[in-house]
């Protein structure tokens, strides 16, 4: 008898998370063969196109692939290839980040406006910036895109921002410093589905998320000063962060 399925969500979308549910919990193992299309159609009652959207919801999850002439296998977990180090180090006047990669292309520079979430994580709405893409790859063969925008009012204070914008982050930062500012940083990741020209720019596969990263430059008065985002494959990079922790202020009696 079919198990039932409650049906106000869609349907595909129960079934992938019953299999989802039936791999953490190892029913099926790294390496194992899902039952056919016929066999879960049979089990929970559904249609052919429901079963197939849910094997591709699995995919997209990261917890299944089809292999041509045998069926769709369950994947193994395995730590992703890159780790970008999203460190920020200081010594003396000299800047670096914790993660490297070689430039693909020559970056492109272009004058824009700050908006949607780049206004609001740089507190500008409408404001003329500099923006500046690149696109780096590493020894793995991970494809990054790196995006930094800079706004015209924290370019007119370091010339050397103006003159050349597309100036690697560490030397961003030193440039900063040298003009006064103290500088703090703020960082926020998130996952979501990738456009059409970001899976063709990865290089990615039809299914996966994309990792977001936008990291906020702020001065001593938390006034952002630049932003940068860092778009890249959820299944072939992951972020690590060197972690300290801040004095707490004193308590007042």
């Amino acid at each position: 008898m079919p198990e039932d399925l409650v049906r106000p969500d869609a349907m595909y979308k129960q079934l992938a998370a019953r299999l989802a549910q039936a791999i953490s919990e190892g029913e099926y193992e790294p390496g194992d063969l899902l039952p056919s299309e016929t066999q879960l159609m049979e089990r929970y009652g559904v249609s052919r196109p429901t079963v197939r959207s849910a094997v591709a919801e699995l995919r997209s999850m990261g917890l299944a692939q089809s292999q041509h002439g045998r069926g769709t296998l369950v994947r193994s977990v395995a730590l992703p290839a890159t780790v970008i180090d999203r460190t920020v180090t200081r010594s003396g006047k000299r800047f670096t980040v914790g993660w490297e990669a070689d430039e693909a292309e020559f970056p492109a520079v272009t004058r824009g406006h700050t908006t949607g979430v780049t206004a609001q994580l740089l507190d500008r709405e409408e404001e003329a910036a500099f923006i500046v893409d690149r696109l780096l790859t590493d020894t793995t063969g991970t494809r990054t895109t790196h995006r930094v925008t800079i706004p015209f009012d924290v370019a007119h204070d370091v010339p050397e921002l103006a003159k050349s914008p597309d100036t690697e982050p560490a030397a961003i930062y030193a440039a900063l410093t040298a003009a006064g500012h103290t500088l703090t940083w703020t960082e926020y990741v998130t996952a979501r589905s990738p456009l059409p020209d970001e899976r063709a720019a990865l290089r990615m596969p039809d299914t996966g998320p994309i990792l977001v990263t936008y990291r906020v430059t702020l001065n001593g008065d938390d006034r952002p000063l630049i932003l940068e985002e860092l778009h890249t494959s959820a299944e072939r990079a992951q972020l690590a962060f060197r972690v300290t922790a801040e004095k707490a202020p004193a308590r007042r009696r």
